[in-house]
């Protein structure tokens, strides 16, 4: 006869933890905690998929210069697929509390934020602007551009001039709100391009965060299959009791064990998406390099990982 436990780990930062994150690597063992787990596993509710295929999402919306696909929209985030054209435009614009970042899939995109140089960014670029700060975004080149796009739930939009397109049912008044834009703090910065740092040798393989906010984290976690350990079927990984985690995934390939899924194999440009309360096993896969964004609504999430131990 055995029990089963539930170990909580901290965040996958600093020496404190192994390649794996999940056990300590020097002082005393940790004692074993005890966790929910629902005997019902939570349900996938639209938009969300345990797998969304870029290939899907272009063959979907073959024929069209423009379109956008909401992906995620759960309590902590919000995420859609965006291809715009050519020489189209977001005009200028902020969010009064949030902040908001991009994934560059496909394409080139110039943005102008302020404070900041305006930039071009291109494939596997993550951008982001902070609260109160102004940004626009242009579609450049020849192509069409795909970038994936997240911010909090029902995050507010403020214009510096009047739209002249409102949604039904509302207008836009003029408002003074002490506006300041909010800092490049706990190490964000405005622009990193997952190529460039690779070419640089800058914390790469390994976990980098990429957006540090109060409500919210995208980190880039970037290594080789070749060099971990053996693959064990039998590991389930672990799960997270209180928010979803979903990753876009920059380079390669991903392999997703998922509870109640069987195995996702992802490559460049999808999105696997996991609810709370679901074992998940992550590892980079197939030849060379491989990279994923993971993002969830924690700062510091928990990864709690089945102890077995006999009676």
């Amino acid at each position: 006869m055995r029990w089963i436990a539930l170990v909580s780990t901290g965040v996958l930062f600093g020496s404190l933890w192994v390649a794996s994150g999940q056990r300590r690597k020097d002082g005393p063992p940790e004692a074993v905690s005890y966790a929910p787990k629902p005997a019902k596993l939570t349900a996938y509710t639209p938009p969300h998929k345990p797998h969304t295929r870029l290939a899907d999402l272009k063959a979907k919306n073959q024929g069209k210069a423009e379109w956008s696909e909401w992906v995620v929209k759960d309590d902590y985030l919000w995420t859609q697929y965006i291809q715009s054209a050519p020489g189209s435009k977001v005009s200028p614009r902020f969010h009064p509390d949030t902040r908001e970042w991009w994934v560059v899939l496909e394409g080139e995109l110039r943005f102008q934020i302020e404070g900041q140089e305006p930039f071009v960014a291109k494939r596997r670029s993550i951008v982001q602007v902070p609260g109160q700060t102004i940004y626009s975004i242009e579609t450049v080149g020849n192509t069409p551009a795909i970038r994936v796009e997240t911010n909090i739930p029902n995050a507010q939009t403020l214009y510096p001039e009047k739209p002249k397109m409102m949604p039904a049912g509302v207008d836009f008044i003029p408002i003074r709100l002490g506006r300041q834009p909010f800092p490049y703090d706990h190490d964000n910065v405005p622009h990193i391009n997952l190529d460039v740092l690779a070419g640089e040798k800058k914390e790469l393989p390994g976990t980098r965060r990429a957006v540090w906010d109060d409500r919210a984290v995208a980190n880039i976690i970037y290594g080789y299959n070749s060099k971990m350990p053996p693959l064990n079927e039998k590991d389930r990984g672990h799960y997270h009791p209180e928010c979803a985690e979903f990753w876009v995934i920059m380079l390669g390939q991903i392999r997703y064990p998922i509870e109640g899924q069987g195995v996702v194999i992802a490559s460049e440009g999808d999105l696997v998406y996991v609810p709370k309360f679901t074992f998940h096993a992550p590892r980079w896969w197939g030849e060379g390099p491989s990279c994923r964004l993971a993002m969830n609504g924690y700062a510091r999430i928990s990864h709690l990982r089945e102890v077995i131990e006999p009676h």
